[in-house]
């Protein structure tokens, strides 16, 4: 009994050893046929030459080139808004009337007072001629004279004061008082902005400053309107260097005839330097980004170990230059007219065999829209 179930425990063993050794040469047979490189189908494109304009890329924001909030010099109660909010208004309009019957009042006793005095400076004078009067009393009687003329004039001077004008023309916001509030010193009363021109204010680091220059052309995006570049001027620079970040302060004139522009917008700045660089451009999908170094894929006629001619890549570091929206310019490592695969190089390795399929290709434009951010 012993002894046929050794037998037959020798039978089982040498069945497990059998197919033990069947699938360990399946095994074999699958990494051998995966050692060779499997075919990989990318959409390529020929590298081209072009001359882009070096550009300075900032962030900025825009500002009134005049622009206040009109405040309350003296207290009194809102009598009078003649402005509605959001209006255009001129140099000098009334915005806001505060009340003045006090005042009023008091101009007028004051000026009684002031024609009296006058009335009794003549009288001294033609005394004084005649050597009625002594001199002292008749300066006496002219200081008088002066003393209700100013108080003539302060008098004049606050019931103005009450009368909030447009300090210069520009456009309203929303106004923060309304009629028979009471409003005290410094009380702001109604925004006002001058939005025709602007101010671009943006920063640059100072190794850049020997670039910019007055005059200079700068090109602002807004992200209320991707599609728009709008034009400027460097009208400004600052002669101190933020010690914080060592960053210097740039200014730029931007026209607003339309008024679409506001100030506080968000704004990306390109300061455009008046050299030229020669580059070489392919589209961003073609580099294959990597923290020890970019490269791109070039696609040569190669032969494997048998000697067989194969379509395969080449993997070529590059130097990366400026970007323009979809597009990336090569500085180094790349020449124009080259073949160079557009699209899924980060499946690409060095020497791997590839297949051409062109019926999509990504997008290539140097303004694309959306922004490519």
């Amino acid at each position: 009994m012993i002894k046929k179930f050794l037998i037959a425990l020798g039978g089982f063993a040498l069945v497990v050893v059998l197919l033990g050794a069947v699938k360990a040469a399946q095994i074999q047979e699958m990494m051998s046929q995966n050692m060779g490189q499997p075919m990989t189908t990318v959409s390529t494109v020929k590298s081209w030459s072009e001359q882009w304009y070096s550009v300075i890329n900032a962030i900025g924001s825009l500002a009134p080139v005049q622009g206040v909030v009109v405040s309350a010099e003296l207290e009194g109660t809102v009598v009078s808004i003649p402005v509605e909010n959001g209006a255009a208004v001129q140099q000098g309009d009334l915005l806001i009337a505060l009340d003045t019957t006090v005042e009023q009042a008091q101009l007028e006793a004051t000026q009684a007072r002031a024609a009296l005095a006058k009335l009794q400076v003549d009288r001294a004078s033609q005394l004084r001629d005649s050597n009625t009067i002594s001199q002292a009393e008749y300066d006496a009687a002219a200081a008088q004279h002066a003393q209700a003329i100013a108080e003539v004039a302060a008098i004049q001077a606050s019931i103005a004061k009450k009368a909030i004008r447009a300090p210069f023309a520009g456009r309203v916001g929303i106004r923060q008082v309304n009629l028979g509030q009471f409003v005290s010193r410094g009380t702001a009363l109604i925004p006002l902005q001058q939005l025709d021109p602007m101010y671009v204010n943006f920063y640059i680091p100072q190794r850049q400053l020997p670039k910019v220059a007055l005059g200079q052309t700068v090109k602002v995006g807004i992200d209320a309107y991707p599609n728009e570049a709008f034009p400027a001027e460097v009208s400004a620079i600052n002669p101190v260097v933020d010690m914080a970040t060592r960053n210097i302060a740039v200014q730029a004139t931007l026209p607003n005839p339309t008024e679409e522009l506001r100030a506080g917008m968000f704004a990306q700045v390109e300061v455009v330097l008046p050299e030229q660089q020669d580059v070489v451009v392919v589209p961003s999908t073609a580099v294959a980004y990597a923290s020890y170094g970019n490269s791109v894929f070039i696609l040569e006629e190669m032969k494997d170990e048998t000697g067989a001619t194969y379509l395969g890549v080449r993997q070529q570091p590059v130097t990366l230059g400026p970007k323009r929206g979809d597009l990336v310019a090569i500085l180094e490592g790349l020449a124009a007219d080259e073949e160079v695969a557009s699209a899924g190089v980060f499946k690409l390795r060095n020497g791997m065999p590839v297949r051409v399929n062109n019926e999509v290709q990504p997008s290539v434009s140097a303004n694309p829209t959306p922004d490519n951010t």
